[in-house]
């Protein structure tokens, strides 16, 4: 028997349902009071616009409990689903009653929202692809009414396939668990210097040449250990088509990352004269930030064109992401023929080219009727104001942007970088990046009113703070048992902190406590049932650790000092000229 106490994200408001009633199709011998029955022989029914949304719920509980049920196409049905307009954006009305189910949802992403609700209101059971016992004839919804609506409108989770390579059906198992906590974007970083996973016709050997290394690091950079094991991958375009449909049907936009003019040591091994020394190397085998960047020239701009054009025919998403953070201008400024370029645009120093680069790409993908998005190094005023930025260094250039009137979407290191490590024990495997606990992501706000207060003062802001993003790097993540551990159940307080209505979530305080007893109760059930290794709440299990694979923790409150809200992670030119290439 189940309740709807131990829905996660906490929708707006739950009204339980007091009195049984009739029930239709599903009533039978052994109904449980106060419980409506979905048995086999149900009847599905969905406005158009909400059918992907009916059809993968119906598809789902079929599976899970060993059912049948009919797709009928139009009422009378005993689960239906209706457009609903009196409701917000993404917003939905779920009544489960004796009558049967109703879902009103105001759009697609509404119907999608109260489909992954209908499903953990019949349990754990729900999340298996199978019945577990013979006696499982049905599934039981308690009577209950819920309405619900997303804070953001831009709940997404990256994942890095360029680091370690994931194949398809992992990217499909990773986009089913996000869309499982109501997140809506899963950015794909396709490409990097240590290896290109995008296929591209005109250029087949960014895959073929790029899209292996001959070794990797194990731990840190820092630590001067490889593994000696080769590793790469790469996608096909039906691989991608395949894995942007099938998002789709969960009501998830898969965002493509290409990172120019940076991280793209992959890109210039396969093609040399891309590079800013057109000199023959390997693909990257180290973690770091490399000093090889992309020469910012026309040819390297009409290469990246013809990238971005095959790039925009396998994704729908009316996003595409540019990458553009850590560019070391280290090399650029040693080139007397691009420093010379940056004089005749009549940039100031050889630095403008970063943002004239990506402005001149963001240009071609607005002209393909889409927008760009880059990360928060590349906010300037070179930027179009249509771009969007993704700020992860921290919170001021994030505010900064708004003021500026771009699109925002906060993704700050600091809090929501879930390759950062979990906890402080010895045993933590690979301990990097800050400590930020469950309990600390719970308690992420994507734009403080501090933040805000204290970059711009009394100024306004002009751009939309579209909402935030998770992101699972994955140097440290090399298979998908390691990016569950690292990425659950921590996502699943984010997913609670962009969805649910803003309340103070500071650790410790009563919801805080509140979510972490529902989360043990309610939702870990769930992701066991999934087949998800997360991280248990006490510290690792014993083959979840990795002796010997050296981390490099780093010190949240002496940054936070030293950076402010602006923060100090990524590549500072003057600042780290000295570093590991």
């Amino acid at each position: 028997m189940h309740t709807a106490a131990g829905l996660l994200p906490a929708p707006v408001s739950v009204v339980a349902i007091g009195t049984p009633g009739a029930s239709g199709a599903s009533a039978a011998p052994g109904t449980v009071p106060g419980m409506l029955t979905l048995r086999t022989g149900v009847r599905v029914s969905a406005h158009p616009e909400l059918a992907a949304a009916a059809r993968w719920w119906r598809r789902t509980t079929e599976s899970a409990f060993g059912i049948d049920l009919h797709g009928v196409p139009e009422a009378p049905a005993d689960v239906t689903f209706a457009v609903g307009p009196d409701l917000p954006a993404g917003g939905y009305r779920l009544t489960v009653d004796g009558d049967g189910v109703r879902v009103e949802a105001a759009d697609a992403a509404g119907a999608h929202a109260a489909a992954q609700t209908l499903r953990q209101l019949a349990g754990p059971q729900a999340y298996r692809a199978a019945p577990t016992a013979p006696d499982i004839t049905g599934v039981n919804l308690a009577h209950v009414t819920i309405t619900d609506h997303p804070r953001f409108v831009w709940r997404g989770v990256l994942l890095d396939v360029a680091r370690h390579f994931m194949p398809p059906r992992e990217v499909m198992r990773f986009v089913d668990l996000a869309a499982a906590h109501k997140l809506n974007v899963v950015q794909l970083h396709l490409t990097d210097d240590q290896g290109w996973r995008m296929p591209v016709e005109r250029y087949p050997r960014l895959t073929t040449t790029g899209g292996w290394r001959r070794e990797s690091n194990v731990g840190t950079w820092r630590s001067g250990v490889l593994d000696g094991r080769p590793h790469g991958g790469s996608y096909t375009r039906d691989d991608l088509r395949e894995i942007v449909a099938h998002a789709r049907e969960r009501g998830v936009t898969i965002v493509p990352e290409i990172d120019v003019p940076g991280h793209v040591e992959a890109a210039v091994a396969a093609y040399p004269e891309l590079g800013t020394r057109k000199t023959p190397h390997e693909v990257r085998t180290t973690w770091g930030v490399s000093t090889e960047v992309l020469d910012p020239s026309e040819d390297s701009l009409a290469f990246f064109r013809h990238v971005l054009d095959e790039v925009l025919d396998v994704f729908d998403s009316p996003w595409i992401a540019l990458g553009g953070d850590e560019v070391p201008a280290t090399l650029w400024r040693e080139q007397p023929e691009i420093v010379a370029r940056a004089q005749d645009l009549g940039l100031a120093d050889v630095t403008g080219l970063h943002g004239w680069f990506l402005a001149r790409l963001a240009e071609h993908v607005r002209a393909a009727g889409r927008r760009a998005i880059v990360w928060d190094e590349a906010f300037g005023p070179q930027l179009p104001t249509d771009v969007a930025v993704t700020s992860w260094r921290g919170y001021a250039v994030g505010a900064r942007a708004l003021a500026a009137g771009h699109d925002v979407v906060m993704s700050p290191e600091q809090v929501v970088y879930l390759d950062h490590r979990a906890g402080d024990g010895a045993d933590e495997p690979v301990p990097v990046g800050f400590l930020r606990t469950v309990e600390d992501v719970y308690a992420f706000e994507p734009m403080p009113a501090g933040a805000l207060a204290e970059t711009l003062g009394t100024g306004t802001t002009t751009g939309r703070l579209l909402g935030a993003q998770a992101a699972v790097w994955t140097e440290h993540l090399d298979s998908p048992r390691r990016v569950d551990y690292a990425t659950y159940p921590r996502l699943a307080a984010f997913a609670e902190a962009v969805w649910s209505p803003a309340t103070d979530r500071s650790p410790g305080s009563p919801t805080s406590r509140e979510f972490l007893g529902r989360l043990e109760r309610d939702h870990l059930p769930r992701l066991s049932a999934a087949g998800v290794e997360h991280r248990p709440l006490d510290g690792p299990h014993p083959w979840q650790t990795r002796p010997g694979a050296q981390g490099f923790p780093r010190d949240l409150a002496a940054e936070t000092a030293a950076g402010g809200w602006a923060g100090v992670g990524g590549w500072v030119d003057g600042r780290d000229d000295g570093a590991q290439p």
